[in-house]
């Protein structure tokens, strides 16, 4: 009974850590050595990401009845989890670059955003930008036409205005129209006699 109630506080933790998470991803951390690992955590601090070493005994009870009980399957072995509320692409950003140092580290399985992946498919989504990478690629598309248009009315001020050479134009056309009056009175005139 002692046991029991020795391991209800880990899945509880558990259990809390992963409640309303955008991404669950179980890791496979065999062959990393402790500088590694400290590199790996403080990236996933720094990024806001919740990452613990759990027996596998204590996942799967903390998994059953949510979205994430599918990963069950991939619990053998060591393993930690990488979870994120926030940036649901961003664990399995950070793992898929860091195993480019460290290929012992697998991930073997996630869920993100309510759909569960195996090791192919959260490899595609460590392919994902964030979401401030995309709001910034994003903008730029939008500020890009915007900064040509400002700099063809910077160009037409500098030339002095679009209307700067209007008044020498009208200026010109307008003793025309004061003689064309006058061609057309002589032609009455010319008419009547």
């Amino acid at each position: 009974m002692a046991k029991i109630e020795l391991k209800q506080p880990v899945v509880e933790e558990i259990s809390a850590n992963i409640k309303d998470a955008a991404t669950v991803v179980v890791v496979d951390y065999r062959g990393i050595n402790v500088e590694q690992d400290t590199r790996l955590r403080k990236q996933f601090r720094e990024a806001g990401i919740f990452y613990k070493v759990y027996k596998n005994t204590m996942m799967t009870r903390a998994f059953k009845g949510t979205e994430f009980e599918c990963l069950t399957d991939s619990l053998e072995g060591t393993n930690a989890i990488a979870v994120s509320k926030t940036d649901a692409t961003a664990p399995a950003r950070i793992l898929s670059n860091f195993a480019k140092e460290c290929p012992a580290l697998e991930m073997k399985a996630g869920v993100v955003e309510g759909v569960a992946y195996d090791a192919k498919g959260m490899a595609a989504i460590a392919s994902i930008p964030s979401r401030e990478e995309l709001l910034s690629k994003f903008l730029g598309s939008i500020q890009s036409p915007i900064t040509n248009i400002a700099r063809v009315l910077n160009q037409i001020a500098e030339k002095g205005g679009a209307g700067a050479g209007e008044p020498e134009a009208k200026e010109e056309a307008a003793p025309a129209e004061e003689a064309a009056p006058a061609e057309a009175a002589a032609e009455t005139t010319t008419t009547e006699e």
